[in-house]
């Protein structure tokens, strides 16, 4: 659909004190850049669960346990803790500012639907310093890409059989969760075979296992966490250990691997790193860093601590030893897995999470026939209760029920435009008509003045 720029104008007028940022002239170009080095806040800053009232003794008193007591769907619908977690709480000027973002994506013509939910929004607008523009142009990338490597296809289509043989020559894997109830992501690239890693899977294979891997810390990580938080967990806590790792290590075959990895990590799933350490690095490792340190933007770094051999009183601060393995400190072996780093261990496999997440999915896949043929009659958060809502909202906590701004109201919104539009062009179309009549009606004027002339002449001389 063609917008005006005038809308669009609009739009950016109406974003208030964040959306002020954004200017087309070089000089607030220039500010832009400058701004970019900030860091915002902690992007679950405004998501942490308002002050829980005591209400009636069976909501007060209900875990994620108790709660696994109840029958499955009717249960997990109806729980008032659950409630409580999916609702959260969001920052004002977010809201506002993600408005009108919505807004300006439905005027280039583009329907939101699956990953337009109120936080994956967010991330790609603080992602480019709440640039509506900037903002627009990497979320429609993001989907061009979606479509393309066929994401939502991978869980089906890809079958990883070389799993376990990859981790024995890549070291690598999530492992409890940190103070907070962020999960944690370990790597220990100093024994990574590089060699060894391409005899039994290819890059593209690999890169295609990294996207299942962001995809399920989305949509499957994030929502146990925080439910077993009880607060929406949104970012991960990284540990890179980079013991004897030097420029040896940065080989043609592993430059490749990393851009590919780092590119897809920050283009497209922005804003999902919270802190990232980087430990046991020695002098050939910083001299690494420094080649490294090119390819990653400013916010990225400032999340990022280099840490040498004496690390393990930083991470205690962050993780409490029974999340972190005794090769780092902590005293967790998950020994009963082959190590800590095959065992997944977290919320996302803790039975009394994931069985409620498990109910909440298929109530979701029940009520998805409901949604799509009433969804054109309805608000876009109308009828949204306990009872009916879905997974998506565990880690999205999907903005108030106010439907300002609902899919249906936009599209009304979108419809009229179109019929104002068309009005117009007919209207300007007339206009035209009206002045081509008009220019021949003046100039059939000019030979019927010539011809009562004429015989006007000829009777006086008659």
């Amino acid at each position: 659909m063609h917008t005006s720029k005038e809308t669009i104008k609009e739009i950016l007028i109406s974003t208030g004190i964040r959306g002020s940022r954004l200017s087309s002239s070089s000089k607030e170009g220039q500010s832009t850049k400058q701004k970019a080095k900030i860091l915002h806040p902690p992007i679950e800053t405004f998501w942490q669960l308002p002050p829980t009232k005591e209400h009636k003794r069976s909501t007060k008193s209900r875990t994620v346990k108790t709660m696994m007591s109840l029958p499955f769907k009717k249960g997990v619908r109806k729980s008032k803790s659950l409630q409580t977690i999916l609702e959260g709480s969001h920052d004002p000027k977010d809201e506002q500012i993600v408005d009108s973002f919505r807004q300006l994506l439905f005027l280039e013509g583009q329907l939101l639907g699956k990953n337009s939910d109120y936080h994956t929004l967010l991330r790609f607008l603080r992602m480019r310093d709440y640039d509506l523009t900037k903002a627009k142009n990497m979320y429609l990338n993001y989907l061009r890409w979606r479509e393309e490597f066929r994401v939502d296809e991978l869980s089906k289509e890809l079958n990883f059989e070389e799993f376990d043989e990859v981790k024995k020559c890549y070291p690598h894997g999530f492992h409890g969760v940190d103070r907070y109830g962020r999960p944690v992501y370990i790597e220990r690239l100093g024994r990574v075979n590089l060699n060894r890693l391409l005899e039994v899977t290819t890059i593209e294979r690999f890169v295609k296992y990294h996207v299942s891997e962001q995809e399920k810390t989305l949509n499957w990580r994030y929502p146990a966490c925080s439910l077993a938080a009880k607060k929406h967990i949104a970012s991960t806590i990284s540990i890179l250990d980079v013991k004897d790792v030097g420029m040896s290590n940065f080989s043609k075959p592993a430059r490749s691997l990393f851009l590919e990895i780092q590119k897809i990590d920050s283009h497209y799933y922005p804003e999902t790193l919270h802190r990232l350490f980087i430990i046991n690095a020695g002098s050939a490792f910083k001299v690494l860093w420094k080649a490294i340190k090119t390819f990653l933007d400013q916010r990225t770094l400032a999340k990022i601590q280099v840490l040498g051999s004496n690390y393990t009183k930083t991470l205690l601060e962050v993780i409490d030893p029974s999340n972190l393995p005794t090769f780092l400190g902590g005293n967790c072996t998950c020994s009963d897995y082959g190590g800590c780093l095959f065992s997944d261990k977290g919320p996302w496999n803790d039975p009394s999470v994931t069985t409620i997440l498990q109910a909440m999915l298929e109530a979701e896949e029940e009520n998805d026939d409901e949604e799509q043929n009433s969804f054109a009659s309805k608000d876009s958060f109308a009828g949204v209760t306990p009872d009916n809502v879905n997974i998506k909202d565990v880690y999205d906590v999907t903005p108030s029920r106010d439907d300002t701004f609902g899919q249906p109201f936009l599209q009304k919104i979108l419809t009229l435009q179109s019929v104002v539009n068309d009005t117009k062009a007919k209207i300007q179309a007339l206009e035209v008509a009206l002045k081509d009549t008009k220019s021949v009606i003046d100039g059939l004027g000019k030979p019927m003045e010539e011809m009562k002339k004429q015989i006007i002449v000829s009777k006086i001389r008659a």
